[in-house]
């Protein structure tokens, strides 16, 4: 099974050569690909300087479109599944395997690295809450249980490398989890351990976090009516 890790990077000089050391330590059968998202800061010359498989956008496009430019390498050079990997270092490479494995053998079109499944973690501040009222979204719209809908590791089937590749409104969001689980194949989900941001700032400050997850539950609701 060949598996491809897309990297979404923004501004993530601090993590980046690190987080692909480690990943290519602990997985050296799972090809990377970088997708530098018009950083403004020494992203693109340590993809130069390291001699990283790496893609350079020239501005920033965003999550969704950068992803999907992982998506179209993915298509074009075959791969059998894509893994979302962080370029911030919280991801673990011990679970590819993992999911992997899950992916063939449960026949899901993605599988989530969750924190939550075993219950013994509980999401917690304004992130966990906007996390458990995603989650009941999802179950009420799909049907499905995803105890970790906002975990950014996620490992997508060969067909969804298609849907992403050539979708036009696709983006690896729980608004899209929740449509692959209600139109497409299962979703399921690995209990994981996640890092804590290891250098570099997050986006998500209290302010982007609450637009984020209002954005995010108007979307589900809304797309269970209009796709």
């Amino acid at each position: 099974m060949r598996v491809l890790a897309v990297v979404p990077a923004f501004n993530e000089e601090e993590c980046l050569a690190n987080t692909i050391a480690d990943l290519r330590a602990q997985c050296p059968d799972v090809d990377y690909l970088v997708v530098n998202d018009g950083s403004k800061d020494d992203t693109a010359g340590i993809i130069s300087r390291k001699g990283l498989n790496g893609i350079n956008l020239p501005v920033n496009t965003g999550l969704a479109s950068a992803f999907r430019t992982g998506m179209k390498y993915a298509l074009r050079n075959g791969y059998d599944a894509v893994i979302q990997f962080d370029a911030d270092g919280q991801h673990l490479p011990s679970y590819i395997p993992v999911m992997a494995q899950k992916l063939q053998e449960t026949g899901a079109d993605i599988v989530i690295a969750s924190r939550f499944l075993d219950g013994k973690q509980k999401p917690s501040g304004a992130r966990g809450v906007g996390s458990k009222l995603i989650t009941t979204l999802i179950k009420f719209t799909c049907g499905a249980t995803i105890t970790d809908p906002t975990s950014g590791m996620r490992m997508y089937s060969r067909r969804m490398i298609k849907l992403f590749a050539t979708g036009f409104d696709c983006a690896p969001e729980p608004d899209m989890v929740a449509l692959v689980a209600r139109k497409y194949g299962p979703v399921v989900e690995i209990q994981a351990k996640m890092r804590e941001r290891q250098g570099g700032e997050s986006y998500l400050n209290l302010s982007n976090v609450i637009k984020y997850m209002s954005r995010t539950c108007l979307s589900i609701v809304m797309s269970r009516f209009l796709r």
